[in-house]
């Protein structure tokens, strides 16, 4: 079965939505064929996100770390991360022990913080060096524009991670996704994919990834909605994640996408629905 035709099939009720989804699959399938080698990726026979949110060790290094992360105040509502899947990308990180991360979408900090607050823990423990990228393509801590201010922030990311003792270890990127993929000489054990979500460009960022991405690594999406199905009540779907992983995996790709469907707490809009997802190897 084609992509297309799988597309047609889920398509829903909703004429805007309808025509959205079909404009995006047209620019979508405008791109020519990538190859995509999923060999590095951790085997999803092997992971299981709801064990890793219900980690007890987890928990506890959270506890270490919640109160100085709630005193930044990072609001919710700006098109980044919500809170509760924070808390899951920090019980993640905790969870798979990495020691080099790749974020992809600063935006105002607020996973970065998690992150590195996270990784800080792995450190302590593992006395491994770690490391942080954050890319993003504009200059997300420029000190005259102030862009965390217009989205409600009080702080730069920048300046959140110096406050936190972090400043060694994390790095400020400002560079598009796939420039900074293809030029890049390191490599990770986790990436997460926050960035420009158009279908055309998540398409080509998984295969570019997935050539920076260390033996067992994960890859972490966000904004991912299976089947193109909305998640809370007053929500607006962002297809590209799900159309590009399912062209990738329409075309040979083995990989599959786990999503983390429902939190161990709330999200947003009294739920604890998730659009964090796992890219893992479909073959053991």
């Amino acid at each position: 079965m084609q992509i297309k035709q799988l597309i047609a099939e889920m398509l829903p009720t909703s004429l805007e939505t309808s025509i959205r989804i079909r404009r995006h699959t047209k620019r979508l399938m405008s791109v020519p064929s990538l190859q995509c080698d999923a060999g590095k990726l951790r085997s999803a026979r092997d992971t299981n996100p709801q064990e890793m949110l219900r980690s007890s060790s987890a928990e506890r290094l959270w506890h270490n770390f919640r109160d100085r992360l709630a005193a930044f105040a990072i609001p919710d509502g700006t098109g980044g991360v919500n809170p509760g899947e924070r808390q899951a990308i920090f019980y993640l990180i905790s969870a798979l022990k990495p020691s080099s991360v790749l974020e992809v979408g600063t935006h105002i900090g607020a996973s970065t913080v998690h992150i590195s607050s996270a990784l800080a823990a792995t450190q302590e423990q593992t006395r491994k060096p770690v490391r942080l990228v954050s890319v993003d393509i504009s200059d997300v801590n420029d000190g005259e524009a102030k862009p965390w201010l217009k989205h409600g922030g009080t702080k730069s990311p920048k300046q959140m991670i110096k406050e936190l003792g972090h400043e060694g270890f994390v790095e400020f990127v400002v560079d598009s996704s796939l420039n900074y993929l293809e030029r890049s000489a390191n490599r990770f054990d986790f990436i997460f994919l926050d960035g420009d979500h158009a279908p055309d460009v998540v398409y080509k960022e998984i295969p570019a990834a997935l050539k920076v991405l260390n033996e067992n690594g994960v890859i972490l999406l966000h904004d991912y909605y299976p089947d193109m199905k909305p998640l809370w009540s007053v929500d607006s779907v962002i297809p590209g994640p799900f159309l590009a992983t399912r062209r990738l995996a329409t075309e040979g790709a083995d990989l599959v996408v786990i999503p983390f469907g429902s939190l161990p707490w709330p999200t947003k809009l009294q739920s604890n629905a998730s659009n964090l997802a796992l890219v893992l190897r479909a073959s053991r």
